[in-house]
């Protein structure tokens, strides 16, 4: 049988010269589409709500609301053409003043309290397109304006996430400004607080993602075989970061990269939640099952070393559904006679609205309903909520609270 001539080396320099090129121009004009879609002296922002959406977020009736506001009492809000339409900060402002003068056991800043610890939601799966980016964007948005205090955390190299949240990891963020600098193991390791860096959304604070975040996986080995007695191993350094601002959160949301390295064991032995996103396609399921039995064994290694992994939750959430796709549904139900009740009601659909959104960095919670078919959009909005408002609940059962 005859074998096959091994590459020269000038063939193996032509494919590393194509690469590096190819890289390049496409940063170039990526860069370039940021430029033109959100020039440097741009800043993102949110749309603002209708009176009926503000009441819905706040968790009042309309009439409510308008009541409240033609009281005065401080309360803000844009007229534009004869219409009244709210800011997120008139909202959260509004929360406040309805807090203060609240009765008996209702309110309308749902922080946390003595007793109700900080919730960690670790999102991961390592096959690419399940949907986590775009999970973990709209669950700390649509926390943080239902009156959280949330952090969102970008793990992932490729900073999908920071980029939804306008931060562009070849513009906006700089060396040792990742949670990186955070978990490092040498003197130029910062504290959290350093790191963290304010949205346009009040409450919801991000610590971008950038390249370096690589750093971690290759220097976690050294750091192990040179680990003197004491030394805080990797999986416990995500924890031991977050600690240090856990009073000023509520919830934390992790958007973990697409592989089991030692970033993701960190996250996972940080988290109090784990959920985990899934396409409802053979190829999707059958790669999950590997990403489970690898991530079982490693936190059995973590254990062993000393690790704890003490969840208050795990779920599997179905991802990009299409309802009247039948080899879809079967694996969905596929799914549900496997893992039971850990496999959220609620699936998140497929949608335009989502991938037409996303062209120009921006989630349902951003967009104009203008822009879009408006069943469409309602659509895309509605499964969203209830997909995360579903999360929602499983957090107030992890403090105690009424679902």
């Amino acid at each position: 049988m005859a074998r096959k001539p091994a590459i020269s080396a000038s063939k193996a320099t032509e494919l590393r010269t194509l690469i590096q090129r190819h890289a390049n121009n496409l940063s170039q004009q990526l860069q370039a589409h940021q430029r033109n879609n959100f020039p440097p002296s741009a800043e993102k922002s949110i749309r603002l709500f209708s009176p009926a959406e503000a009441a819905k977020l706040i968790g009042i009736h309309e009439g409510y609301l308008r009541q409240v506001a033609a009281e005065g009492r401080g309360v803000a809000s844009t007229v534009t053409n004869g219409r009244r339409s709210y800011s997120v900060e008139d909202i959260q402002n509004i929360r406040r003043i309805l807090d203060q003068s609240a009765r008996g056991d209702r309110r309308y800043l749902p922080h946390r309290v003595d007793g109700e610890h900080l919730q960690i939601i670790t999102v991961m799966n390592f096959k690419g397109g399940s949907g986590k980016t775009t999970t973990s964007a709209h669950l700390a948005q649509y926390l943080a304006l239902h009156g959280y205090r949330v952090l969102a955390i970008d793990l992932d190299p490729q900073a999908s996430l920071s980029a939804l949240f306008g931060s562009q990891p070849e513009l906006d963020v700089g060396s040792n400004e990742t949670l990186y600098g955070a978990i490092r193991y040498d003197e130029h390791r910062r504290s959290i607080s350093e790191i963290v860096r304010g949205t346009y959304i009040p409450n919801l604070h991000l610590i971008p993602a950038h390249l370096e975040l690589m750093e971690f996986e290759h220097e976690t080995p050294r750091a192990l075989m040179q680990r003197a007695p004491g030394d805080l191993m990797f999986f416990g350094r995500i924890a031991q970061a977050i600690a240090e601002a856990q009073n000023l959160y509520d919830i934390v949301v992790i958007d973990c990269p697409p592989q089991l390295g030692y970033l993701t064991l960190s996250a996972l032995s940080a988290a109090t939640a784990v959920l985990i996103t899934v396409h409802p396609q053979m190829l999707d399921v059958l790669s999950m099952a590997q990403f489970l039995t690898m991530t079982g064994d490693l936190l059995e290694v973590v254990a062993d070393a000393g690790g704890t992994t003490n969840y208050d939750w795990m779920n599997y959430l179905v991802t990009r559904f299409e309802p009247s796709d039948g080899p879809q549904n079967q694996m969905v139900a596929f799914l549900r006679s496997i893992f039971g009740e850990h496999v959220l009601i609620h699936p998140m659909l497929k949608s335009t609205a989502i991938s037409d959104a996303s062209i120009t960095n921006q989630t349902l919670y951003e967009v104009e309903r203008q822009q879009f078919t408006r069943s469409t959009y309602d659509r895309a909005v509605e499964s969203m909520n209830q997909v995360n408002g579903e999360i929602e609940s499983l957090i107030r059962r992890a403090w105690g609270r009424t679902a």
